[in-house]
C-alpha cells in the first residue's frame, strides 16, 4: 500500500529493496503504480512483484479456480517494466497455521521458488 506505515518504514529503515505483492484485482493494477511512485520517489529500488491468493485448487477436482478474476501478475510487470517474481495460490492449510500460531510449523514448496530468487 502507499499509507502512512509503508511510507515510515521507508524513511525510517534502512532497505536494500522491496518486494511488492499484489492480487488478481483490477484495482491492484493502480495500487501497485502508485506503490512504485513512491518507492521512486523514496529512493527504495523494487526488486519485484508477488501475485498473492492468485487462484486455488479445488481439493475435490484439483481445478484451478481463479476466485479473484484471472491473473494480472504477467500484465501489471509488464506495464511497469518490473519483474514479475512468482504467483502464489490461496493455500488454506497456511491459513490454519496462521490462525493457530503455529506457522512454524507449515510445511510446503509453495514458497520455494521466491526464496530462491531472493538469495
Amino acid at each position: 500500500g502507499t499509507a502512512d506505515a509503508p511510507l515510515t518504514v521507508m524513511q525510517i529503515v534502512p532497505l536494500n529493496g522491496i518486494v511488492i505483492v499484489t492480487s488478481p484485482q483490477d484495482l491492484a493494477l493502480m495500487v501497485v503504480k502508485k506503490a512504485l511512485k513512491m518507492a521512486e520517489a523514496m529512493d527504495v529500488p523494487v526488486m519485484g512483484i508477488v501475485e498473492n491468493m492468485s487462484h486455488l485448487i479445488c481439493p475435490h477436482c484439483l481445478a484451478k479456480v481463479e476466485i479473484f478474476g484471472p491473473s494480472k501478475g504477467e500484465e501489471i510487470s509488464k506495464s511497469t517494466g518490473v519483474p514479475l517474481l512468482d504467483v502464489l495460490p490461496l493455500d488454506k492449510k497456511l491459513a490454519e497455521h496462521c490462525d493457530n500460531g503455529s506457522i512454524e510449523q507449515y510445511e510446503s514448496g509453495l514458497f520455494k521458488k521466491l526464496l530462491t530468487i531472493m538469495e
